[in-house]
């Protein structure tokens, strides 16, 4: 018996969560010094609209990855009751996150010799994150072992395709991807560069567009390009954009999609750093 943990940058809607019964540890985040859990706090989920617009009226927003401990004390509620742990993780090209459970891991197997532990980094957040995880479940429900779980998952998030488009720059600005120049340059003549998770899972330009209308169909011309198989599974992340999203998911469906389309709210901590407005979409490829 084993039990499937992730972290909250998965992007997981509370239902599926549910439904596999996977353990989620929080990564948390401020807003003008208050802090928070990815996970949302005292029952009340997480809020996006009200997130997003706190960030355009220029509030302070820091984040934090899990430390050690948190992922030891996940982990061990399982470990003590005889269950298998294996945990699938945001990109450790973004987060020291995944750092830290890789050596909760060590940790556990020294404290619990007799059980299997494993932690597959998918090099992917929000939904690259958490499709593989799905994948993971799936596999689980459907009788697979550990180790063919472990994997069939690392191989499969291989092939995660994470595409990207922002609506201010300013964001990436702050993260230190862009100058300032450039970010107001960029703001005032509508570009729209078109970001993705490379072979480590950092994000990296990946082109250019003017207008947003324009970026959405490059979004869509990369799926089309890229995707290994039209029937798979396909995620969108949006940061308080919901009629873009909406105009994706009408797009990719024009042109060919006819797997599931998981529509979610970008989380806080990685949403913080790309802005909002910001519109994902993510996919298996024939490659990054």
């Amino acid at each position: 018996m084993f039990k499937i943990y992730t972290d909250t940058a998965a992007n997981l809607p509370d239902e599926l969560i549910a439904k596999y019964e996977l353990g989620v540890v929080p990564l948390h985040y401020t807003v003008d010094g208050r802090e928070y859990s990815a996970a949302g706090d005292n029952g009340a989920p997480f809020d996006g609209k009200a997130f997003y617009d706190a960030m355009r009226k220029g509030a302070a927003v820091q984040t934090s990855m899990v430390n050690v401990g948190a992922f030891c004390d996940a982990f061990e509620e399982s470990l003590s009751a005889g269950i298998d742990v294996i945990f699938i993780g945001i990109s450790s090209g973004v987060s020291g996150t995944y750092h830290s459970a890789a050596i909760a891991a060590d940790e556990m197997r020294e404290r619990y010799p007799e059980r299997k532990i494993a932690a597959v980094d998918t090099r992917a957040a929000s939904l690259g994150e958490g499709l593989p995880v799905l994948y993971a479940a799936e596999l689980k429900d459907a009788g697979a072992s550990f180790e063919e779980v472990v994997s069939r998952t690392t191989e499969k998030s291989d092939s995660v395709c994470q595409y990207f488009t922002v609506e201010d720059l300013v964001y990436l600005k702050r993260g230190g991807r862009i100058s300032g120049a450039a970010a107001m340059l960029g703001n005032i003549l509508q570009i729209k560069p078109i970001l993705m998770g490379d072979e480590e899972g950092k994000i990296v330009l990946h082109g250019k567009t003017i207008g947003r209308r324009k970026a959405l169909t490059e979004l869509v011309k990369t799926y089309q390009e890229l995707v290994s198989d039209f029937g798979e599974p396909v995620g969108i992340s949006q940061a308080d954009c919901p009629e873009d999203a909406e105009r994706l998911t009408q797009q990719l469906r024009e042109h060919g999609c006819s797997g599931d389309i998981l529509t979610v709210c970008f989380e806080p901590v990685t949403g913080s750093h790309v802005g909002p407005g910001t519109l994902a979409v993510f996919f298996y490829g024939i490659h990054r």
